[in-house]
């Protein structure tokens, strides 16, 4: 059976952890559904496989169109989209704007947005209201790589303080789940055991209802890793063998 947003819920309840991954295509959509991934997100770390430095090039139309491929390619996972910079951030009428064409034209039974700050609380609030389910992210927020950097967050009692406040505005906004993204673990507790909703973490410790990580990450194809993430295989190197392999059948009249 497809999986909904209330069975997260269900699941902190009963202590059972939330396995998510990132996706971008197809074939990696249906491997990692295949495997038993609950959670599969196209996140806007698709700039990784677009060649992009950061994820704010992201557009909306791109990450519409490696959506609807990711959707093709499962069957039992919750599929969720992130909503790329500047598509959600100006106004309520945009982020519904955003997030409506990303629930119609991609089947995907969620969107990410960023942040916890007072505006965002609104926009959040009022698609929850128009029945969109929000999955909230806070901590390192990639899309203000140039106001945060990529170091971690909630460091200081008065960052802390303002990301455990920020938590508990997005469960009262109506998120069903929350991303914490690299902050210290302690923290991580602190929120996870406040919140009814469950936590997912990358970065922010064993403690959180989830984990996530992105896929090209996992699989070793990222030319760069974050310091947070496990690499369980090195597919770059595996690849370049084979093609390698492959060349040089060819040129030797071998294939």
């Amino acid at each position: 059976m497809p999986i909904n947003t209330q069975q997260l819920k269900q699941w902190k309840q009963q202590g059972r952890p939330i396995v998510a991954l990132t996706a971008w295509d197809y074939a990696i959509a249906q491997l990692l559904d295949a495997a038993g991934v609950d959670l599969i997100l196209v996140g806007d770390s698709l700039s990784v496989i677009l060649g992009y430095e950061t994820t704010l090039p992201v557009t909306l139309e791109e990450i519409i169109h490696h959506a609807k491929a990711v959707k093709r390619g499962i069957k039992r996972a919750l599929l969720v989209v992130d909503l790329p910079f500047l598509t959600y951030q100006e106004s309520i009428s945009q982020a519904m704007q955003s997030a409506g064409r990303v629930l119609k034209e991609t089947g995907a039974q969620g969107v990410k947005l960023e942040g916890g700050y007072p505006a965002m609380i609104d926009i959040i609030s009022r698609l929850v209201q128009a029945g969109i389910p929000v999955l909230g992210h806070l901590g390192l927020t990639p899309q203000s790589i140039h106001q945060l950097g990529l170091k971690q967050q909630g460091k200081t009692p008065q960052t802390a303080d303002l990301i455990f406040h920020q938590a508990i505005a997005l469960e009262q906004a109506g998120v069903f789940a929350l991303v914490l993204e690299h902050i210290p673990s302690h923290l991580a507790v602190k929120i996870t055991k406040e919140l009814s909703i469950p936590t997912i973490g990358i970065g922010a410790g064993q403690e959180c209802n989830g984990q996530i990580l992105v896929t090209s990450d996992v699989l070793g194809l990222s030319e760069k890793q974050p310091p947070f993430a496990k690499v369980y295989t090195d597919l770059r190197q595996e690849i370049t063998k084979a093609v390698e392999k492959y060349a040089l059948e060819v040129r030797n009249h071998h294939f």
